[in-house]
């Protein structure tokens, strides 16, 4: 299936923008999901293409879509104050497009920016899934990204790299899922933050939609 390019409205504190998107809808889709790239890639990057692709095949309607700072050729996110809004925005667009329950998926920065608009109360999905939550910079433990966490409701899933530096020390991040009112893990054995895994080699396409059956279930309510 062709993703089809869409414009999404967002409401930033400086006044009205747009930032793009690819919508792809099967003709009988079982879920839907909204789906954010990291920090340092955009919409199209292989590994949400693969996600998006397996996602769709699989029967889940999936909306991609870039933040402000992309959609302005910058490479260092804006403020969160835009990727929140960015994210009011999306779930709009879907309540006009595609009525009822959708899942908040992000990879990184923008699994992260789902949460914090979340815990705001800005938007309100009904689930919410983290590809390599980054819980502090590597290395950088004292600086955690957990805080908003306990305020979300709805359920929440981590996927996360055993090998992660982003969730290092182990221990820690287990005490910021415990502190969650409804949340779990899916381990990538070996995986870093990226999902690869040392000594085999996969496009990135194929490791993001060797991810969509775990997305796809848990978008479903499984």
């Amino acid at each position: 299936m062709t993703p089809q390019p869409v414009r999404i409205a967002v409401e930033l504190p400086a006044g009205p923008a747009e930032v793009s998107g690819l919508w792809s809808a099967p003709a009988r889709s079982r879920a839907t999901v909204a789906l954010a790239h990291g920090a340092g890639a955009g919409m199209e990057h292989p590994f949400l293409a693969g996600l998006s692709d397996a996602l769709s095949a699989d029967g889940v309607a999936v909306l991609r879509f870039v933040f402000p700072y992309v959609e302005a050729g910058r490479r260092m996110p804006g403020p969160a104050a835009h990727a929140v809004a960015t994210w009011r925005g999306v779930e709009a667009w879907l309540a006009a497009h595609a009525p009822g329950a959708y899942t908040a998926v992000g990879k990184s920065y923008g699994g992260r920016m789902a949460s914090v608009a979340a815990a705001e109360g800005a938007i309100a999905p009904a689930r919410l899934v983290y590809l390599g939550y980054p819980l502090h910079p590597p290395g950088r433990p004292d600086k955690l990204r957990s805080a908003h966490l306990p305020a979300i409701s709805v359920p929440q899933l981590f996927v996360e790299g055993a090998n992660d530096p982003f969730i290092d020390p182990r221990e820690q991040f287990d005490e910021v899922v415990a502190s969650c009112q409804d949340a779990r893990v899916r381990w990538v054995e070996g995986g870093n933050h990226s999902f690869e895994v040392k000594g085999a080699r996969r496009p990135a396409e194929h490791i993001g939609a060797g991810l969509a059956g775990v997305v796809g279930a848990f978008a479903r309510g499984r």
